[in-house]
């Protein structure tokens, strides 16, 4: 069953009134990682919950209570979560969906183009990209189902679907405390109850040309490795090659953790990765991304530069590397001089930083005993008198999820209807754990479903949103609501 004509229409009718709304939400500084922007967050956590009681939504905040930072209270309160709920009928499906308001840091000497990065900045006669912090990370997608709802109420249209919501404002600061209200909520609540399948909004396009549906994101394992021994810093015109330094053993260990083209040297870790199917191969063989797509993402026009018959091959190979096999990379080291001045300085204590990013089959649980292992043989090869302390100091499983599900179906129809163009089925290279603490703790088929574009620069400087994938994500969602309803009457 397509989405009503009139709905459509009144998507394109209103489409300035919906970027408005949105400005009215990038407007507000939610940057959950800033304790002095906190009561912002909860301005933002005010206009969503008012937004979503005007189009018919029941809302119920969820307090967390207090910030716990560095393992004491903060006097700091985490933002609430909203629960939201529209349509009770017993006869149709109930989906979840799931977003978050906060947003990452921003400020115009970081190098925006526009003159306030919390002002949307677009040309109302022709609006083009709608450049603003959080106008694709995720505070579009979330009011767009706002928009969906706007529209139903307006035109009188019976939602097809019963829905519920889950915004959070601290995704961007680790999700503190979603987890266990998600865990208490479906162990002893009934919010969760009668939810048939999930949607998560806080994706993107692989590109700028092909829609995609997301069913897999790789996990993570982060470690800090420190080496002492010295007692206090030292100066290499007095000691230098009288001593151990740390420095020097650190930068021999993780030089040993992954070679220069990527591949893992950890003895174990890749093979815990079982190979792919000829069925998977066969998705990313179909996936629409080219060498060129690769040098635009990396911002390097000579990256991986070869002749146009390798082109698919190396296109597959690439991301297999990003969505499919394991990863290892090295992030920095604490301790060390890393200002212009020539410090001469021997460190007494140095640590680094690396993190390895798993994919099926590998967990922090069997993965870290692999580390662990190579790290001590590594260390004792040294014959050093300095000592090591490895930690991992966050991880985070991988998901995988079916895809062959009505619920990514659903959502392979809509997208045909409003971009007609069939999805690529894509595995994220990066980790979004909520997807795993709702496939987990609810137990029903969790679907990524993306607005923005693989150009809109969450995170970056002059993030942005195209007025054409706002307004056609905003009919995406509706649209996708209709066809799990068409596929369910079957």
């Amino acid at each position: 069953m397509p989405a009503p004509q009139n709905f459509l229409q009144y998507c394109d009718d209103n489409a300035l009134n919906f970027v408005k709304r949105l400005a009215n939400g990038v407007h507000i500084k939610s940057v959950s990682g800033d304790p002095t922007l906190r009561n912002d967050v909860f301005k933002m956590t005010d206009f969503l919950e008012g937004e979503l009681q005007g189009v018919g939504c029941t809302v119920t905040r969820k307090p967390l209570g207090e910030q716990i930072i560095d393992g004491k209270p903060s006097g700091l309160y985490l933002p609430d979560v909203l629960f939201a709920s529209i349509g009770n009928d017993s006869t149709k499906k109930t989906i979840l969906i799931y977003g978050h308001y906060d947003v990452q840091p921003a400020a115009k000497e970081d190098g925006w183009k526009t003159d306030d990065p919390f002002v949307l900045d677009y040309n109302a006669q022709n609006p083009g990209e709608l450049i603003g912090r959080g106008s694709t990370d995720d505070k579009g997608p979330v009011i767009g189902w706002i928009n969906v709802l706007e529209a139903h109420k307006k035109l009188n249209l019976p939602l097809p679907v019963n829905l519920k919501f889950c915004f959070e404002g601290m995704e961007e600061s680790g999700s503190e405390g979603l987890d266990d209200l998600i865990k208490n909520e479906a162990t002893s609540g009934t919010f969760f109850r009668n939810v048939d399948a999930v949607c998560i909004t806080d994706s993107y396009w692989l590109n700028t040309r092909t829609p995609v549906l997301t069913y897999g994101l790789r996990g993570i394992i982060y470690y800090n490795l420190t080496i002492s021994g010295l007692a206090f810093d030292l100066h290499s015109g007095a000691f230098g090659g009288m001593v151990h330094e740390p420095l020097t053993d650190l930068f021999a260990i993780m030089s040993n953790l992954v070679a220069p083209d990527g591949t893992i040297l950890i003895p174990g870790v890749n093979e815990l990765v079982p190979a792919p199917t000829p069925d998977e191969i066969k998705l990313y063989e179909d996936m629409d991304y080219s060498m060129q797509d690769f040098k635009n993402s990396v911002g390097d026009e000579s990256a991986g530069d070869m002749s146009v018959n390798a082109v698919t091959q190396n296109t597959v190979s690439l991301l297999l590397k990003r969505m499919r096999f394991p990863s290892l990379s090295l992030h920095g080291i604490i301790g060390a001089s890393s200002g212009v001045e020539s410090k001469t300085v021997i460190p007494a204590e140095v640590t680094g930083k690396f993190s390895l990013r798993l994919v099926q089959d590998q967990t922090p649980a069997n993965v870290d005993p692999l580390v662990q292992d190579y790290v001590c043989k590594l260390h004792k090869s040294l014959n050093t008198g300095n000592t090591y302390r490895l930690t991992n100091v966050g991880d985070g499983l991988p998901w995988l999820e079916d895809y062959h599900h009505w619920n990514y179906e659903a959502a392979e129809k809509a997208t045909i209807a409003i971009y007609n163009k069939k999805p690529d089925y894509n595995r994220e290279g990066g980790s979004i754990p909520i997807a795993l603490t709702f496939s987990d703790q609810i137990g029903k088929n969790v679907l990524l479903l993306p607005m923005g574009r693989g150009d809109d620069g969450e995170h970056s400087v002059n993030e942005k949103i195209d007025f054409a994938n706002y307004i056609g994500g905003t009919k995406l969602f509706g649209a996708y609501l209709y066809e799990i309803a068409d596929l369910a009457s079957k």
